[in-house]
Order: structure tokens, then C-alpha cells, then sequence
């Protein structure tokens, strides 16, 4: 596993590949116009448009394979945990992993930077867009969507470390680079073991497997987005102590992080129905981040539900365990899984910016348990 200095020196690592490509179109006035062209590009199966200039079309034919130790079999494995358990993959990243990047003092500053403070509902709509192509089956290979988001994403953060750098706003050799690989592979573990801690903490059983071959997909992810294989670690276990040391350890109030977690949750709060359920999405995130965590972005505290939102983690872990025995424990369970994310994926399935492509598989067991509407896409 990567050592302490290797971790700093990602600090000042950028992505020389998508950064290139960038300074390239920036410099011949074409961002505009290779947007344009990006925006019809969507499927591992298209064919690179032969419009783009020569520099974006070399960059995607150079980022468009996984990684030798990409293992197909533990990508399967991520889809069936997906299938059973993507509602709640989905409602800890919507109620939990959000509030954590938030947590992390330099990310929050960029999202400043770039305007994006009162937009919660744009940068939901997008991870949870790159998080649905993720979850589909066969993510990296035909008939698949995820490879075009992967580059289209790396582009983005080149993007942003471009215009942050040359906006006289921002202290390179203080400060690192902006959307450095060190925030890249923190983001990526918040995403990763920090989901399925909070699946954990909110009573839903992962299995060892199931966590492994989840992490698994990640690592592969964090590949494509220009990480160094060097720097994320092989296993779970691994994984799990470079979060600690890592991505806790850099946990901490800021100005920016405490208004985008409050955007957030006004977002949220916006979605739920009726007075009476006031508060229930504060105990909702209070119950999938740590307390510290909760307390420094100025999450509220909500005496009724937080015992009712306890109530309901150790009501699931009792019927998890009941689940491979009861048909109708595990349609409980799967309601209660898509209560949690009733809010969320009303917002991202209501005509945000970014319009949700659910697989057809995830649609029709969330639709089963009552999470997206009927007539959503």
C-alpha cells in the first residue's frame, strides 16, 4: 500500500492525460463546441465521433479499457449486490456520503469556487447518474454506459482544475492542486467503504463477498478516473484503514462545507410530505454519519425521529436475518430500504438538470418497492 509521503505527493498531482486536452481546447476556443459533440456521446458501444479534435479522440481511445486486474467475475458479483441491495447503496450515499465529502474542507472549497453551493440538486443528479451507469450490468463492456461517463467526468475535473488555477484564487503550493488525486481517491473511499459502513450503521447486512466485490468496482473506477493503481489499496480491509487515516483524518467544519450540507438537507426537506415528518431527513443523515461529522456541518438534531430512525436500523438488522426465510420480511425490508430513498429519488427522478437513465433491471425492482414512480426515467 501506498506510504504517507506517496499520499502527500498526490496532493500536487493533477491528471496530465485530461489536463492536456484541456489546456489544448481552452487555447483553440473549441470547449463549446466538443460539449456539444460529448453530449450525444454516451455508450461503451458508440464509436469515437470522428468530429472531435484530434487530442479529445486520442484522449478516449487511450482511457476506453480497463485495467488488466480488472476482475469481470467480482463486477458480476457488485450487480447481484446492486440488484438486491442498490436502494440502499443509494439512500447512504444520498443521506450519508454527500455530507461526508462535505466534511472534507478543501473538495467544499472547490464546489465554491465553482459556483456550486446552492445546487445540491445538480450535484445529486450527477453522482447518482455515475452511480446508476456503475450499477448496470456490464458497466465496462457492451451495451454498457459507464466508460463514456468515466471520461466525460475526468474531463470535467480537468476542467475545473484549469479555470481554479488560473483564476488568481487559489495557492497551488499551499493548497495543492484542485481536485487533486488525493481528493479524487478520498472521494472515491467515501463512495466505497464509507457506503457500506453506513448500510451497516442504518441495519442492512453486507456480506464480506458483497462488500469485496463492491470495493472492487470502485478500484477499477478510480483506474479509469486517472487514480494511480499505486495508491488504492488492493483489498477491503487495506481500504478501510487508508479511509480512516486518509479521508477521516482530514474531517472538519468549514464555512463552505456547513452551507452545502444545509442546501442539502433543505433540498431533502423540501421533498418529504407534511409537517410531520419534519426532521426526519437530519436523523436520517445523523444516523448514517458520525456524530462529530454531524455536529461541524450543522446537521439539527431531531429528539422524535432519531429514535424512531434507531428503531427502524435495529427493526432491518433483525429482518435481514430473517430474510433468506421469509418473503415477506424481505419485502418489509425492501420498503424500508426505498422509504429511506423515497425523497432523494423523487428529486433526481422529477426533471433535475441532469436527467436519471435507469437500468431496466434497478427500475423494475425499485419500482416493485415503491422508490421511483411509475412513468420515471
Amino acid at each position: 500500500m501506498i506510504d504517507a509521503a506517496g499520499i502527500e505527493a498526490l496532493k500536487f498531482r493533477g491528471d496530465p492525460l485530461a489536463d492536456d486536452v484541456i489546456t489544448e481546447l481552452v487555447a483553440t476556443d473549441q470547449v463549446g463546441a466538443v460539449n456539444e459533440v460529448l453530449a450525444r456521446f454516451r455508450s461503451n458501444d458508440q464509436p469515437v465521433p470522428e468530429e472531435l479534435p484530434p487530442p479529445v479522440r486520442a484522449y478516449l481511445l487511450a482511457t476506453d479499457a480497463v485495467p488488466d486486474w480488472t476482475d469481470l467475475d467480482r463486477v458480476a458479483g457488485a450487480y447481484d449486490f446492486f440488484i438486491d441491495d442498490g436502494v440502499h447503496v443509494a439512500s447512504v450515499l444520498s443521506f450519508g456520503a454527500m455530507v461526508n465529502c462535505y466534511a472534507q474542507p478543501r473538495p467544499s472549497r472547490v464546489l465554491a469556487l465553482t459556483h456550486r453551493l446552492n445546487q445540491p440538486h445538480r450535484r445529486l443528479s450527477e453522482t447518482a447518474q455515475f452511480v446508476l451507469d456503475m450499477m448496470a450490468p456490464a458497466p465496462f463492456g457492451a451495451g454498457g454506459a459507464f466508460l463514456p461517463t468515466i471520461q466525460k467526468t475526468r474531463l470535467i475535473h480537468a476542467a475545473v482544475r484549469y479555470f481554479i488555477t488560473h483564476s488568481g484564487t487559489w495557492d497551488v503550493e499551499a493548497d495543492g492542486v484542485p481536485v487533486c488525486q488525493q481528493d479524487l481517491l478520498g472521494a472515491l473511499l467515501i463512495f466505497s467503504v464509507q457506503v457500506i459502513d453506513g448500510m451497516r450503521r442504518i441495519g442492512v447486512s453486507v456480506t464480506e463477498k458483497e462488500a469485496e466485490d463492491y470495493y472492487h468496482v470502485w478500484r477499477v473506477t478510480g483506474a479509469l478516473l486517472g487514480i494511480p493503481a499505486e495508491a488504492m489499496p488492493e483489498t477491503l480491509a487495506e481500504a478501510q484503514e487508508l479511509n480512516a487515516t486518509l479521508v477521516e483524518a482530514s474531517y472538519a467544519p468549514s464555512p463552505e462545507g456547513v452551507e452545502l450540507t444545509r442546501n442539502l438537507l433543505d433540498l431533502y426537506e423540501r421533498m418529504v410530505p407534511g409537517r410531520m415528518f419534519d426532521g426526519v431527513v437530519a436523523a436520517m443523515v445523523r444516523q448514517t454519519v458520525r456524530p462529530h461529522v454531524a455536529d461541524w456541518m450543522g446537521v439539527p438534531h431531531s429528539r422524535g425521529w432519531r429514535g424512531a430512525v434507531r428503531a427502524g436500523a435495529r427493526l432491518m438488522r433483525l429482518l435481514e436475518r430473517a430474510e433468506d426465510r421469509s418473503r415477506i420480511a424481505t419485502a418489509v425490508l425492501d420498503k424500508a430500504g426505498s422509504l429511506l430513498l423515497t425523497g432523494s429519488v423523487r428529486v433526481l427522478c422529477d426533471g433535475q438538470p441532469t436527467t436519471l437513465n435507469i437500468p431496466a433491471e434497478l427500475k423494475e425492482k425499485w419500482l416493485a418497492s415503491g422508490a421511483c414512480p411509475a412513468g420515471r426515467r
